[in-house]
């Protein structure tokens, strides 16, 4: 970690900083990545609450398997962003040799990341836990990687049509009989070939376990992930032509509609299942990514206002690493009597449900204050 004038993006978005073509930080995207750090931190401190026994909104809990939950929408949304960065932060020696390396890299540790903090009860006790291979960081490390690899060397076009495949290639991936003659029913938990080959990979090293188990970072699921990432290329690209901001917000938003009609058109004989990441999921996220990102881009990014040091989103948004390694190593926090202590005493004046809320709350800004202050210092976690 060092102290800079113009801070990093976290390093799972793109090789450089992102900046737009006059050569600024690009502060819609920065604020957007800052949305969805916030809503990842509330979505896991809920989780968290739900195991103490309280009662949360079902709306920040991911669905059980098949359907869609504000909750879903955050995980997809960060591979949305990793595309649009590596796009409009995309640099003349793209395909040289030492940048193919620092983007080998900096996957690696962002893989490296995710399997030490997937595995700290694990380190810590070995009879407690067992080991996952996929996870989180993992996951977009890998995409990461095949995408800014890919960006400089295909087309808008080519990339396009890659994505399409791998979404209808994973579509017939997951329709595939189940070898053993088991039924393969998408709508049910673990009935397609997708998970199958997650049991026989992972074995128990998988985040579900049982007859039925899989993961939902899993090995054949990594494709459609790809393509996620692809089509934020994409949406990156209407932003670095350096268009008007209200044509290039327009277009970004007429985009992400038909991408959201395409996604829910899908689920007709497709479900939309984030921990199959199905094809239709990835349209219906990715399209709910890239419309805020077209309003953003409209609302933030029209004149050379100076990003304000020390809010809520750019102050997450700027250094979005350091606030997930922090949130998943405070996590500890959400046990404590003390955080817990406004449930009980909000849950006989406002109900149980918006009681849950206030651990939740405490919890997005105890993990907000360090990070803000590391943002007005100018302490930025470069991985």
């Amino acid at each position: 970690m060092r102290k800079t004038t113009a801070p990093s993006a976290p390093q799972a978005t793109g090789p450089r900083d992102p900046h737009d073509r006059a050569g600024r930080r690009l502060r819609s995207l920065d604020l957007l990545r800052g949305l969805t750090v916030a809503g990842m931190i509330t979505v896991n401190a809920t989780a968290g609450v739900q195991g103490l026994d309280k009662p949360v909104f079902p709306l920040l809990l991911h669905a059980d398997w098949v359907g869609f939950t504000l909750a879903d929408s955050v995980f997809p949304a960060f591979l949305t962003m990793v595309g649009v960065s590596i796009a409009i932060s995309a640099r003349a020696d793209a395909v040289s040799g030492p940048a193919t390396r620092r983007v080998l890299a900096r996957a690696a540790r962002l893989i490296l990341i995710g399997l030490l903090l997937g595995h700290m009860v694990f380190l810590a006790d070995f009879h407690r836990a067992v080991p996952r291979l996929p996870g989180v960081l993992q996951r977009i490390g890998i995409v990461f990687a095949i995408c800014a690899l890919l960006y400089p060397r295909m087309s808008g076009r080519a990339r396009a049509i890659l994505a399409g495949v791998l979404l209808l290639g994973y579509w017939g991936l997951c329709v595939l009989p189940i070898p053993g003659g088991g039924a393969t029913d998408l709508w049910v938990q673990g009935h397609n070939f997708v998970s199958w080959v997650d049991r026989g990979v992972f074995g128990e090293w998988r985040y579900v376990k049982g007859p039925d188990g899989y993961d939902p970072e899993g090995l054949l699921s990594t494709l459609p992930a790809i393509a996620q990432g692809l089509l934020g290329t994409l949406a990156g690209d209407y932003i670095r032509r350096g268009l008007p901001v209200a044509m290039a917000a327009t277009r970004l938003l007429i985009a992400a509609l038909a991408s959201i009609a395409a996604g829910l058109a899908w689920e007709l004989v497709l479900p939309i299942a984030k921990n199959l990441w199905t094809s239709s999921f990835v349209l219906l996220s990715a399209g709910l990514t890239v419309a805020l990102l077209g309003a953003f881009h409209w609302w933030f990014d029209r004149d050379d206002r100076p990003a304000t040091k020390g809010d809520l989103l750019g102050s997450f948004g700027r250094n979005a690493i350091a606030a997930y390694v922090l949130h998943e190593v405070a996590s500890i926090i959400l046990t404590g009597d003390a955080i817990q202590a406004p449930f009980k005493l909000l849950a006989p004046v406002v109900g149980t449900q918006v009681a849950a809320l206030a651990p939740v709350a405490i919890f997005v800004l105890l993990v907000w204050y360090p990070i803000a202050y590391m943002d007005k210092r100018g302490w930025y976690l470069r991985v």
